[in-house]
């Protein structure tokens, strides 16, 4: 008997002996995991970071979008254009989430208190503190802000080191987009017209804008004088009105609080050479949401878009 009770200690030491080992095994495989480092080729040169970014902090607005769509939150991000502090269909998300100011003025300060292990912003917008954001943390810049926003998701992904799960959104995304292109059909030989009111400045808007990329992916086609790879034409007069017809016209309206944009607005819309345009003679003119056509300008935005082609085209 004393032999057998002898035995089950000995077996019990062993398999605690065996556990402890593979705890101390699991363990240590998590410390590598978590002092590897990987680099990133970006629109400043290259970053290192180490191990699995946890506190991060962005600086465009797309950016924040890409993030919230890979299900991570950043602990900083820069301010919406419009709304309270962050656009409706990102607050909630965003409600444990600190300001650190605006994309064209970040503060340094509220940065650095947050402590981040990483910064994602933007050359075109923060390029002249890249170096002393780069101190704060290792910093990612993309190269622009302009239609394909696509092209900067995949470096944020490689950013937070979540390559595989920023495909599969991708992926989502365009699969959404195929989809929505087959409903439409022959509807896409439309000759789709975007123009924006601003303060001060209306625009027709070209292809290489974050509405014109995805009009282009679904197949649709433009007006001659806005099937142009670039941008938009700037501060329109009344003269140009004519080339804003289509068969369909989207327009949306930059709105800061002082009315300014809605007024100009009202004023074109209502001017008998704005009436006299084949597609409002048609009744094809529909106010979309600035926002979501234009400002925000990431993954969620894109996904609400084709979301609003779908109910106008229904």
């Amino acid at each position: 008997m004393k032999k057998l009770v002898l035995l089950l200690i000995a077996f019990m030491l062993v398999l605690a002996a065996c556990g402890k080992t593979e705890e101390k095994s699991t363990k240590n495989t998590e410390d590598k995991a978590s002092e590897e480092s990987y680099t990133v080729t970006h629109a400043m040169g290259e970053t290192t970071i180490k191990g699995e970014p946890k506190r991060i902090v962005v600086l465009t607005n797309e950016g924040v979008e890409a993030l919230l769509a890979m299900g991570v939150t950043p602990v900083g991000a820069v301010e919406a254009f419009t709304g309270d502090t962050w656009y409706a269909h990102t607050a909630e998300q965003l409600k444990d989430t600190k300001s650190v100011g605006t994309e064209s003025e970040p503060s340094l300060e509220a940065i650095a208190a947050l402590k981040p292990d990483l910064i994602i912003g933007n050359k075109m917008r923060q390029e002249k503190v890249y170096d002393q954001l780069n101190k704060i943390a290792p910093t990612v810049f993309a190269e622009t802000l302009r239609g394909d926003w696509q092209e900067n998701f995949k470096l944020y992904s490689k950013a937070i080191n979540k390559e595989e799960v920023g495909q599969e959104k991708l992926d989502a995304y365009n699969k959404h987009v195929e989809d929505l292109k087959a409903k439409l059909g022959d509807q896409t030989q439309q000759k789709v017209s975007m123009v924006r009111f601003m303060a001060g400045d209306v625009r027709i808007y070209h292809k290489d804008t974050f509405s014109g990329v995805i009009l282009e992916q679904l197949g649709f086609a433009r007006p001659a004088e806005q099937d142009i790879n670039d941008f938009a034409e700037k501060g329109l007069t009344k003269e140009r009105i004519p080339a804003m017809d289509g068969d369909i016209m989207f327009y949306f309206t930059y709105e800061t609080g002082d009315k300014e944009a809605s007024k100009l607005e009202e004023e074109w819309i209502n001017d008998p050479l704005f009436q006299n345009l084949e597609v409002a003679k048609a009744k094809k003119v529909f106010k979309v949401d600035d926002t979501i056509w234009n400002t925000a300008g990431g993954y969620l935005a894109a996904e609400l878009m084709l979301d609003d082609l779908e109910t106008y085209f229904k």
